[in-house]
């Protein structure tokens, strides 16, 4: 196996990575930025109050994008499995 090919694997491993989780993270940021205005225009600082709406914002995206997931893993797996016979090489 090459250098090439190890950054490859790697590049794609980590691009993977950053597309699956982005809507969760776009979700918690946005809930996040509501919450803290919310808190600042109300002058309530409960620390509860900004983790619990996350959560459930976070959960309710996870289950609307949990299909989607599971398939970009999947089919990256299964890329993977099928260039094994040339990486070895």
């Amino acid at each position: 196996m090459t250098p090439e090919q190890v950054i490859t694997l790697a590049q794609n491993a980590i691009v993977l990575t950053l597309t699956i989780s982005a809507p969760l993270l776009l979700v918690g940021m946005i809930v996040g930025i509501l919450i803290s205005l919310f808190q600042a225009t109300t002058q309530i600082q409960e620390m509860t109050l900004t983790f619990v709406p996350k959560i459930v914002a976070i959960l309710a995206t996870l289950l609307f994008f949990a299909s989607w997931m599971m398939t970009k893993m999947i089919n990256y797996t299964q890329d993977l499995i099928s260039s094994l016979p040339m990486l070895i090489r």
